[in-house]
């Protein structure tokens, strides 16, 4: 297997929409519509890379920042893929990428129930904070992709 990386371009919308839906990311329809991530991607072109075997994209990881902290966002490697170093590779580009542009922290955003991605991120020195509270606002009606996988 030979596994490429490069930055992510809105071509690849259409592979890592499916990839995140297969995944079970936390979609909505408005902020993961191709628009919302073509805005995002302009908003932050140097920091969200994909992952291919061949054309065919087995990994992303979308990763921007507001200028102060960076966010790793629909970070997933295919179940076929997985093990094999890709999530590690995408990650360090990513971090690389904030670096690169004067980030010095970066956060993300695990469902308590993903025992897996929660393992992976404290494998990659990522720490659980018990200090604080995560809130969120919606300011426009949202529809959830996947409701189910964020079922308590």
């Amino acid at each position: 297997m030979h596994i490429s990386y490069r930055l992510m371009n809105i071509d690849d919308y259409d592979q890592a929409y499916a990839l995140w839906i297969l995944c079970g990311n936390g979609l909505n329809d408005k902020d993961d519509s191709y628009g919302g991530i073509e805005k995002y991607l302009k908003r932050n072109p140097t920091t969200s890379f994909v992952a291919l075997d061949g054309e065919k994209i087995v990994g992303v990881i979308l990763c921007g920042h507001d200028g102060r902290r960076g966010i790793i966002q629909h970070a997933c490697v295919s179940p076929d893929y997985r093990r094999y170093g890709i999530g590690k590779k995408l990650v360090d580009l990513a971090l690389d990428a904030l670096k690169a542009e004067d980030i010095t922290k970066v956060l993300l955003v695990a469902f308590k129930k993903n025992e897996g991605g929660n393992a992976f991120w404290e494998a990659q020195g990522f720490t659980l904070r018990d200090d604080l509270n995560y809130r969120n606002k919606a300011l426009t009606e949202l529809v959830r992709i996947d409701p189910d996988y964020i079922k308590e």
